[in-house]
């Protein structure tokens, strides 16, 4: 199965950030995008692709450990940016120091359940919102965004997430994210 680790932001968070991206719907090109779907929302923290369900119970272990060392903390949805011409994202603000400390610790959790973590890149926080196959000039998009501010919200869970991709055949089809368990964060959890 295909798994990451998650911060899933609340349905308030979802709704304001979704005001903001119907407008960027309307500009010239918008139509070319694969644009996520709110209910693919969610913030990665540590992706670990496809993983033997045998380490599944290991993992999970790591991961509520790594969520009781980690206490809750706030973040709001800010502004945007691109990857490479081929993903637009929202961006976070807040407590990013909490969130990268948090990504640290379910990178670790992986590793240490024998999950080989080959891709490490320098953490950027960040919701994709669109995706395109091709180069494409994102900066209307990213303008578009560089106002957006969220309410603040409170990260309170950690969570595991399976992510199911399309099988083809169906334009515009997309990933289908499913949350395989959930831990709170802090001590008390």
């Amino acid at each position: 199965m295909r798994l990451l680790a998650a911060v899933l932001p609340p349905a308030r968070a979802v709704d304001e950030l979704g005001r903001a991206v119907r407008q960027l719907g309307e500009l010239p090109g918008a139509q070319g995008l694969r644009w996520t779907g709110r209910e693919a929302w969610h913030l990665t923290l540590a992706f670990y692709g496809e993983t033997d369900e045998a380490v599944l119970p290991e993992l999970c272990e790591r991961l509520r450990r790594a969520a009781r060392r980690t206490g809750p903390f706030t973040l709001r949805l800010h502004a945007g940016g691109r990857f490479d011409g081929r993903a637009l994202w929202a961006g976070v603000a807040g407590g990013i120091d909490t969130l990268r400390l948090l990504a640290e610790r379910t990178d670790a959790a992986a590793r240490r359940s024998g999950i080989a973590m080959t891709e490490h890149r320098r953490y950027v926080p960040h919701l994709t919102l669109a995706r395109s196959g091709t180069p494409v000039d994102l900066g209307p998009y990213v303008a578009g965004l560089a106002a957006f501010e969220g309410s603040p919200w409170q990260v309170a869970e950690l969570a595991l997430i399976r992510s199911t991709l399309p099988r083809g055949g169906t334009p515009k089809e997309r990933p289908r994210y499913e949350t395989v368990a959930r831990w709170p964060l802090g001590p008390g959890g």
